[in-house]
């Protein structure tokens, strides 16, 4: 399994599509790292050699780009300054509502969580005797 800056990228996948499993490196991207670094973008991950492995590692830390652990730092400080400043932003990530002005009042399951059941009867009434 390739090791390219610290994460494993799946063997059995075409190269283009690999390079994509590290945070911050999209297809479009992916593809322009592979012609920098002259690899065949549907060469799977496994068939890389040492010397193409070290190839995509020097075209990635050319380009400049923030990718991993400096991008998910970057991402968590601008999050948190919004949260600081109490712009509107900053409070849907407090309360965990949709930030992008998406609708709300019936949508947004995947960032509000399960559904809540309000108003129903929590427990079955006692038989009568």
């Amino acid at each position: 399994m390739p090791r390219i800056l610290g994460v494993d990228i799946p063997p059995e996948k075409r190269t283009e599509i690999a390079l994509t499993y590290i945070y911050g490196i999209g297809r479009s991207r992916a593809s322009r790292i592979l012609t920098e670094a002259k690899i065949d973008p549907a060469k799977r991950a496994k068939e890389l050699s040492d010397k193409e492995v070290f190839g995509i590692t020097t075209a990635i830390q050319k380009s400049g780009f923030k990718i991993e652990g400096d991008l998910r730092r970057e991402v968590q400080q601008n999050i948190r300054r919004l949260i600081d400043i109490r712009c509107y932003k900053g409070q849907r990530h407090v309360r965990g509502l949709p930030v992008r002005g998406q609708r709300s009042h019936t949508n947004a399951r995947t960032r509000k969580g399960p559904r809540k059941t309000v108003g129903g009867l929590l427990k079955k009434p006692p038989a009568p005797k």
